[in-house]
């Protein structure tokens, strides 16, 4: 009869490495949209294998090498972190050659005891532990991305540094960006080149995860015709502002996969933008946040309160500072309202259904505030959903 042992932590026996393009793609924001959108011009060119969703823990990279085959001539993996030490292991496992940083902000930086400095650290693990002489993709207009180039964020890495960015002078840069029926397009230059792009998902914040993709694909030596039907063909992932339209000139943005701090103002900016009448925010907690807990909320409800919104809703305890905040700055406080729960919420909201408005519902993906999107959805409009 055996005898149980402790059980030990598993760790990879040895480091896969690959005779094809390996694609890591990490950051604060924007990792699975890169992901899918690179895989979505590969593609077109060549069988690539990628990670599933956001499915981005270790585990998901062990399971990553008995899925790969040698039909695949190229992957594109997420690597997630939630402490130091993370991406070195996802790098143990299987060592990119290539490596997507999309960007450093406030995403669980309370694991990261509030210090931005040492999350950006433990994302730039990615530089020290991929392929030595591969190629690193960098958002130019970060400002911790462009201290990666340095030590002691480099390491030995002896390869190649590729920048994307819009503000920045950059390797591929974006600008003539205008939101479209469905999109966002803009003109990408590249030495004397100027491409026309089209991205079928909402929020000018996307045109970065483009511009990655971009830069990954090209680099590989596909041309920006194959890149830019790649692009028009990306496929946007739920609860990611995916947009409903419903009867009576009603929008839903759904953004309820996660939230920091970052993204909701991103997401606000998409909102503020809405060419309805009505603009509703519908903001819950932001979850990992640690000792920039209370600061990260009201950074949302000053940025919030300077915006083309109309009424703010909040749920949560952590949510209260965005009110409170949007209150101090500004913004009407007979137009906010935070809620103790859900049921209350969602009685609040039942009274703001009206023709030509836009809600925004976003909130961590714990809060699961996608059972607030299909009230609005299925209980309030009673319209088939559409999304686009």
């Amino acid at each position: 009869m055996k005898k149980k042992g402790k059980k030990t932590k598993r760790g990879p026996s040895k480091t896969v490495i690959l005779n094809k393009p390996v694609i890591a793609v990490t950051g604060s924001a924007g990792k699975t949209t890169t992901k899918e959108m690179i895989y979505a011009i590969l593609q077109r060119r060549m069988p690539t294998y990628r990670s599933m969703y956001n499915k981005n823990f270790l585990g998901n990279t062990r399971a990553h090498v008995s899925r790969l085959r040698d039909e695949h001539k190229a992957a594109v993996l997420e690597f997630g972190i939630l402490r130091s030490g993370h991406i070195r292991q996802h790098c143990q496992i299987i060592q990119p050659n290539l490596g997507v940083i999309t960007n450093i902000g406030t995403a669980h930086i309370g694991n990261f005891g509030g210090d931005i400095g040492r999350l950006a650290m433990a994302k730039s693990e990615l530089i020290r532990n991929m392929k030595s002489t591969g190629i690193v993709f960098l958002n130019w207009d970060c400002p911790y991305s462009r201290q990666f180039t340095q030590q002691p964020f480099a390491g030995t890495f002896a390869g190649r540094f590729v920048t994307f960015g819009v503000e920045q002078e950059a390797h591929y840069r974006a600008d003539s960006i205008a939101q479209e029926e469905g999109g966002i397009s803009f003109v990408c230059s590249f030495q004397q080149q100027r491409e026309a792009m089209f991205i079928p998902i909402l929020g000018e914040h996307n045109v970065y995860n483009a511009l990655a993709a971009i830069a990954v694909a090209h680099t590989l030596g596909i041309p920006f015709q194959e890149i830019r039907e790649g692009l028009r063909r990306f496929q946007p992932q739920r609860k990611r502002l995916v947009s409903y339209r419903l009867a009576h000139n009603v929008q839903v943005l759904d953004d309820t996969y996660s939230s920091n701090p970052d993204a909701a103002k991103a997401a606000i900016d998409v909102l503020s933008q809405s060419g309805h009448s009505t603009k509703i925010a519908v903001l819950a907690s932001m979850l990992e946040m640690g000792c920039y807990e209370v600061r990260g909320h009201e950074e949302v409800g000053e940025y919030l309160s300077q915006k083309n919104v109309d009424y703010l809703y909040t749920l949560g305890r952590s949510a209260r500072h965005i009110a409170r905040a949007a209150i101090r700055a500004g913004f009407p406080a007979n137009r906010v309202m935070h809620c103790p729960n859900k049921e209350v919420l969602h009685r609040s909201l039942a009274k703001r259904m009206k023709p030509d408005t836009t809600f925004l519902v976003k909130g961590s993906h714990r809060l699961k505030m996608g059972e607030t999107v299909q009230f609005l959805c299925n209980v309030l409009a009673r319209g088939k959903r559409k999304p686009r």
